[in-house]
């Protein structure tokens, strides 16, 4: 979602001349441009009403964009709604399931969180954000093996990213696994030298 506020300057320019084209909802095209409008001056609420004027309950596009406003606006309940209607119509959406989480992470709902992460891992097994965050997930409920599995993956993908390697040293040792987590901590001094995390690991190894 990051991507969406990078990209909001460029998206006011482009449909800064409201043009009808064949086809299109006109009050649809309107609500997005007043709603970036709107979110590009950080008044939130006031783009997610917006967004009302325009509203199909059967446009993938306008649920997505209005559970991400209601979201930034701290309508975390009503951003959830958006974002299962978008699901709803795009079972197999990945950017929904995540936009979910949301939502879903700041009302404190981890069980709703772990099953978004799940299901994006059906749908793309490699996705390797969702596999990350399972990672942590399980590490912090000190469920390690679990944890190795899911960091294990992304090591795999990226065998050189900082935040995994470090992630899966850890469960290495937390497992006992002392010779695998002494090679990871290691790796992980390769990229950040003097890593507090990978030497205090490495201290408790010797």
């Amino acid at each position: 979602m990051e991507t969406i506020k990078k990209m909001m300057a460029a998206a006011l320019i482009a449909v800064s001349s409201l043009v009808p084209v064949y086809g299109q909802n006109v009050k649809e095209q309107e609500a997005f441009y007043n709603s970036y409008t709107l979110e590009y001056k950080g008044e939130y609420l006031k783009a997610a009403e917006a967004l009302k004027k325009g509203y199909d309950e059967k446009s993938y596009e306008i649920n997505i964009r209005s559970g991400w406003v209601n979201y930034e606006a701290a309508l975390y309940t009503e951003s959830q709604k958006f974002y299962q209607k978008a699901i709803d119509l795009q079972p197999n959406s990945i950017e929904a399931k995540l936009g979910y989480i949301y939502p879903a992470a700041a009302l404190g709902n981890k069980n709703q969180v772990t099953a978004q992460y799940i299901d994006i891992l059906k749908i793309d097994p490699q996705n390797s954000s969702a596999n990350y965050q399972l990672g942590l997930i399980y590490y912090y409920k000190k469920d390690n093996k679990a944890a190795f599995k899911y960091f294990e993956k992304v090591v795999s993908l990226y065998p050189f990213g900082y935040d995994a390697l470090l992630m899966f040293a850890w469960t290495n040792f937390q497992l006992g696994r002392t010779i695998e987590a002494t090679d990871l901590f290691n790796k992980v001094l390769l990229l950040a030298p003097s890593d507090k995390s990978a030497l205090e690991g490495l201290s408790l190894i010797k």
